[in-house]
C-alpha cells in the first residue's frame, strides 16, 4: 500500500470525501466513503495527520478517528477556503483541507470532549427557549396593541398584559382573550423550562473549580463561566488575554497600512454567543459592582463615551481577566487602588 502522510476529509451526512497525500506532497488517494465505511478506512491505514473543517459533527468524527491513533486537527472553515481552487465541490474541499492542515501557521480548533459538548448543548437549548419566550412576548404585545392595550418595555412588565388577558377587561373581545390564553400558557411553560435549565447550568458551574474562579470577576456569573469553560477548555492555546478577547470578538476591526494604525468598531467575527453574554454581563456590572464603579479608568470612560461603547470596553477587560484567572488558576483580585476606593 502507498504510504500516506496527510489526509483531508470533507465530512457530510452520508458521503465523505477523502484526499490523501504522501510524504512528498503528491496525491496518492482520492476516494468517496459512505458513513459506515469511515471507521473501517481509518482503522486499516497507519497513523497519519488528518485534517477536518470545524463544523457540525466534526468533534465526534475527530474523536472517532483519533481512537485509531491518528493525529486529528480541526480548522475553521474560513481559514481553509483560500486553498480551494476554482469551483467548489467535495473533491476540491477535501484537497484544500489536506493542503491547509500542513501549513505551519494554521490555527486549529481543540477537539471538544463529550462533556464539553453536553454543556454547550444546554446553553444552545437555553438560547432557543429564550428566543421562543421573546417571540411569545412580542406576539402578546402586538396583538394587545391592536386594541389599544400597551405596557412599558421590559420583560417584567408583561405581567400587566397578563393580568388584562386574565381579567374581564371590556377592551378585549372574548374570542381574542381565548386565543391569547394559549399564548400565556405557552409562555408560562417556556419560563419554567428556562428556569430549570438555568438551575442545572448554575449547579454544574458551582461544582467546577475553574468556573468558580471565573465567577469572582464582577460581571461574570454561572451562565458566562459555564459557557466559557466549555468553549475554552485549554486557555493555553491563547498567547495572551487579548487573543481570548479577539476570539470572542471584543476587539476593534483593524485596517492599517503604511505604518499607520486604524482601528474601527468591533465586528461580527468571533464567538457571537460569548460576546453577547460578556457585553450583557458588563452592562450589569457597570450598574451593580461597587469595585468597578470606583475604577478610575471606567469612570473616565463613562464620562466621554456612550454606555454601550463602555460596556464593550469593559467586556474586553473582563475577557482578559478571565484568561488570567484560567491560566494562573487563581481567584480574581481587584487592583489595590480600586479595592481601597471601593
Amino acid at each position: 500500500m502507498v504510504e500516506i502522510s496527510t489526509i483531508g476529509i470533507d465530512i457530510a451526512k452520508n458521503v465523505f470525501q477523502v484526499h490523501a497525500t504522501g510524504p512528498d506532497g503528491g496525491t496518492v488517494l482520492c476516494r468517496r466513503l459512505r458513513r459506515d465505511n469511515v471507521a473501517k478506512f481509518f482503522a486499516s491505514i497507519p497513523p497519519c495527520l488528518v485534517g477536518i473543517e470545524a463544523c457540525g459533527t466534526s468533534h465526534h468524527w475527530a474523536r472517532e478517528i483519533a481512537a485509531f491513533g491518528h493525529d486529528v486537527r480541526l480548522m475553521p472553515p474560513r481559514y481553509v477556503r483560500p486553498y480551494v481552487k476554482r469551483n467548489k465541490n467535495d473533491s476540491a474541499d477535501a484537497e484544500a483541507i489536506c493542503e491547509a492542515v500542513r501549513r505551519p501557521n494554521m490555527r486549529f480548533v481543540p477537539v471538544k470532549t463529550t462533556k464539553q459538548q453536553a454543556v454547550l448543548i444546554e446553553h444552545a437549548v437555553r438560547d432557543l427557549l429564550v428566543c421562543q419566550r421573546t417571540q411569545l412576548v412580542n406576539a402578546l404585545r402586538g396583538h394587545l396593541a391592536e386594541f389599544g392595550i400597551v405596557a412599558p418595555q421590559g420583560l417584567h412588565r408583561v405581567r400587566e398584559l397578563t393580568a388584562i388577558v386574565d381579567s374581564s377587561d371590556v377592551r378585549l373581545p372574548d374570542a381574542a382573550r381565548a386565543a391569547l390564553r394559549f399564548v400565556l400558557d405557552e409562555l408560562v411553560g417556556v419560563d419554567a423550562r428556562i428556569a430549570a435549565i438555568e438551575a442545572g447550568i448554575a449547579k454544574s458551574a458551582k461544582a467546577d473549580q475553574t468556573a468558580k474562579r471565573l465567577m469572582t470577576i464582577p460581571g461574570i456569573g454561572p451562565i458566562i463561566a459555564s459557557r466559557l469553560v466549555a468553549t475554552v477548555a485549554d486557555p493555553g492555546v491563547f498567547r495572551s488575554g487579548r487573543d481570548l478577547a479577539a476570539f470572542i470578538g471584543l476587539v476593534p476591526r483593524q485596517h492599517s497600512t503604511g505604518g499607520r494604525a486604524r482601528l474601527g468598531r468591533i465586528t461580527k467575527q468571533g464567538n457571537g454567543a460569548l460576546r453577547r453574554l460578556f457585553v450583557n454581563g458588563a452592562m450589569a456590572a457597570m450598574r451593580q459592582s461597587k469595585v468597578l464603579s470606583a475604577d478610575p479608568w471606567l469612570l473616565r470612560l463613562r464620562g466621554r463615551k456612550p454606555p454601550l461603547v463602555v460596556a464593550v470596553a469593559l467586556a474586553n477587560k473582563m475577557a482578559r481577566a478571565a484568561w488570567a484567572v484560567m491560566t494562573r488558576e487563581e481567584d480574581w483580585r481587584p487592583r489595590l487602588g480600586e479595592a481601597a476606593t471601593a
